[in-house]
This record gives structure tokens, sequence and C-alpha cells, in this order.
């Protein structure tokens, strides 16, 4: 094309191209809402970030392993506590360990991410006995006091289907695998049958729960694509008139690139719409030629 002889127009056509694939490639974060065999979950009643502590005894010292994790959104960083106390942004769950010892000030010697907030590193299952749901979220490599090769961790939380909200047990943590027990009507699911009787054919409208993610993908898909064109069509003038100042010094209108082919685009429109109308008022005048009998 004749607009990518010139080197700005190379650049803005690079810099859209550039734009796209981030647009495609940049990971999708979780958003709690979960579909699995037709049964749909919805954790938003549960976002916000909670916090939950066990104490190990190693005498003389006492060691605390508190985990706070936020479902729904990435962890805030707090100003009142150092940075390296804290985990890396991003993260989803993150555990911190602390050494007490009596006549001792508070020692903090580990901070471990444990899930980070991409969609990708998110697993589901639905537990039957009892009923509920089981999610894992993979984090970090985070160094090892006896392998040299880091460790790869995980968060694990299994949300137990129940009526009313109970308080978060902290479980188990070995090293690599974290994992927390908690009871939220959350973990019960909703619409849909859980029997393959009762599953209605797929195919049929509202069948199946992963329609809306394909219509919701889609829907990001155009929004994606219009931005971008936006974005590309204001760059193209920006870009367009710094060259045309740049080069010929321009000014006023002539700082519009193209400006010719922009000033015939009304005529051009007044021409389809003619011949259009053109081809339409044959077919009306020929059916309004016949006469009732």
């Amino acid at each position: 094309m004749a607009f990518l002889r010139h080197p700005i127009s190379r650049l803005a056509f690079l810099t859209l191209l550039t734009a796209l694939a981030s647009a495609q490639d940049s990971p999708k974060p979780f958003d709690c809402h979960i579909t699995i065999d037709e049964l749909s979950y919805d954790l938003e009643s549960l976002a916000g970030e909670h916090s939950v502590s066990r104490e190990l005894s190693v005498p003389p010292s006492t060691i605390e392993d508190k985990v706070t994790f936020n479902l729904c959104a990435d962890l805030e960083r707090k100003s009142d506590v150092p940075t390296e106390d804290q985990c890396p942004e991003g993260t989803r769950a993150c555990l911190v360990r602390t050494n007490r010892k009596e006549g001792h000030s508070d020692r903090v010697f580990s901070v471990i991410p444990l899930a980070n907030s991409s969609a990708e590193a998110v697993s589901s299952s639905r537990l039957s006995s009892p009923k509920g749901l089981e999610l894992t979220f993979a984090g970090s490599s985070y160094p090892s006091v006896v392998n040299a090769d880091p460790i790869p961790q995980y968060f694990h939380l299994k949300l137990l289907c129940s009526t009313e909200i109970s308080n978060i047990n902290f479980t188990s943590y070995d090293g690599k695998d974290l994992h927390l027990e908690w009871s939220a009507p959350a973990g019960c699911g909703f619409s849909g049958p859980q029997d393959d009787e009762e599953k209605p054919d797929k195919g049929q409208d509202g069948d199946s729960g992963s329609g809306g993610d394909k219509e919701e993908s889609v829907g990001s898909g155009l929004g994606y694509f219009f931005l971008i064109l936006f974005l590309a069509f204001i760059a193209y003038f920006a870009l367009g008139a710094y060259y045309n100042y740049t080069t010929y010094g321009a000014s006023g209108a002539d700082l519009i690139p193209h400006r010719d082919f922009w000033r015939e685009v009304p005529y051009m429109l007044r021409d389809v719409l003619s011949h259009l109308c053109s081809a339409i008022r044959p077919r009306q005048a020929t059916r309004g030629g016949y006469i009732a009998v």
C-alpha cells in the first residue's frame, strides 16, 4: 500500500501489530467464575482479603505461618509493611513465615508467593462427598533449604457446600502445597442438573454452562479489535500530521494526512448511495405499474 512507503506510516503499522499481539497474548486474570460439567460457581461473595494462620512449636522458638489470600483480585500492597516482607505484585495468595522467640523481636524469614492471578494457573474440580469445589492455584518457585532447585508452590482451597460461611481452616503446608478448607454457600454451585440422565442435549439454547463463557470471549475479542482500530486511527492522524509538519511545514488543514482522499470521501459515499437508490427504484416502479383487474 502507498501509505506504507513513508517511514512514519510503517512505524504506525508496526505499532498497531505489536499492540494487537500483546492484547492477544496477555493472560486473562481469574475472575472467580467457574463452570464444571454444566454446574456454575460464583465466588464473588468470597472476594476480599482473608488471613488465617497456624503456629508450630520449635523450642526455643515458635514459627507462625500466616497465609493471606484474595480469590478474585491481587493482594494489595501495604504501606506500613516493608517491601521485602510482602509478596510481589500479581499475587493472589501469600505465605509469610515468622520466627518468634521470647526476649527477641519477631523475624520474618520467608515470604512465599503461593498463587498468581492468571486464569491459566488455576485448576478446579468438583467434590462429591462432601459436596463442594476444590481450587488449585499455581504460584512461583521458591528456594529450598534441602534441594538446589527451587520448589514450585501451590495453593489448594477446598470449598465445601454449606448454608453459612465458616471460619477458614489451615489444614497443612509441607513446603510445596498449602491446603485450606472453607465452608460457604459459594461451594454449592447452581444452574444445571448434575445427573447425566437429566442433562439437556447440547446445541439447545441455555444447554451448557460454557455458552456464556464463549459469548464473553467473542465479545471481549470484538472489544479489543475496535479499541485497537480506534487507537490505530488516532495514531494515523497524529503521526501523519507530525510527518506533514516536519517534512513540508504544513499547518491548518494541510496537516491532515492524505487530505485529498478524505476530501473525496463524502462524494464517494454520495455516489454509493446514489447507485443503491437507482438499483432499487426500477423494481419499485415495475411493481407499481400493475393495474388491478
